[in-house]
């Protein structure tokens, strides 16, 4: 089956090419002095003192995705680095399998049927600028990678919300973070390029995550339940939500 042996080795290169082989040190809530109350709120929530500053997090997940109007089971593995991009590995229905990737800054989609018939595949401009807001979205995978000192804009809009902004792949991405009383993360959104109605036409369009579940690794509190899709914030979002998942397993990587 070729396309099971491809995907593995991407998932080794995306590896290496994802996460940065350097000294990221440990995180001090020091760090958190001066910042508004809802950003340092929400990295103490979601970083205990001493955790490895990681650049990057490999998951296993399992879950549904909406394919065609029908939901389907999946397992999949990531490895995520939110400034540099991803590589998710998937089957789904048992039967379909393949990745979604932004590695070097160009993404990649190619699912097969047995490892051998196409059913997706998809490259080019509009799927490298959408798969980077992809990338930024799942940053709250990595809070790590949100300090402040790695350089990134924080604005506070309320008690409980902020925006911060990262680039990936050239292309600069605000995520809108909002959190419980208690710092944790209730959702994050972002204008995300798309074509979430399948009209033809690519545009930036809201996009988010509702987290209905939290866990504990590597001193990371994660979102490691929730739903996903298009039109995040207003009433299409029931129709454009395409992904529940459920993260069975999370490493932290801090290099290479």
């Amino acid at each position: 089956m070729p396309l099971a042996c491809d995907t593995r080795s991407r998932a080794a290169g995306a590896t290496s090419s994802l996460v940065g082989a350097r000294a990221v040190g440990e995180f001090d809530p020091s760090e958190l002095a001066g910042l508004p109350g809802s950003v340092a709120r929400y990295l103490s929530a979601s970083i205990a003192p001493g955790a490895a500053r990681a650049t990057a997090a490999r998951v296993a997940m399992d879950g549904r995705i909406r394919l065609g109007g029908r939901w389907l089971a999946f397992r999949a593995h990531e490895v995520i680095a939110p400034r540099e991009g991803f590589l998710w590995a998937a089957r789904v229905a048992g039967v379909i399998w393949g990745a979604d990737s932004l590695i070097g800054g160009a993404g990649r989609t190619e699912f097969h049927l047995a490892g051998v018939i196409p059913v997706a595949r998809a490259s080019g401009d509009d799927v490298d600028r959408s798969a980077a807001g992809r990338a930024a979205a799942e940053a709250v995978w990595v809070p790590t990678a949100l300090l402040p000192l790695d350089g990134h804009a924080v604005d506070e809009l309320d008690h409980h919300t902020f925006r911060v902004g990262i680039a990936v792949g050239g292309v600069d991405n605000r995520l809108t973070v909002r959190t419980l009383p208690s710092g944790h993360l209730a959702s994050v959104e972002v204008t995300r390029w798309g074509d979430p109605d399948a009209s033809g036409s690519w545009g930036w369009h809201r996009f988010g995550m509702e987290v209905t579940g939290y866990g504990r690794a590597d001193g990371i509190t994660f979102p490691a339940a929730g739903r996903v899709g298009w039109h995040f914030g207003a009433p299409e979002f029931a129709d454009g939500t395409f992904f529940h998942y459920r993260l069975t397993g999370y490493r932290a990587l801090a290099s290479a």
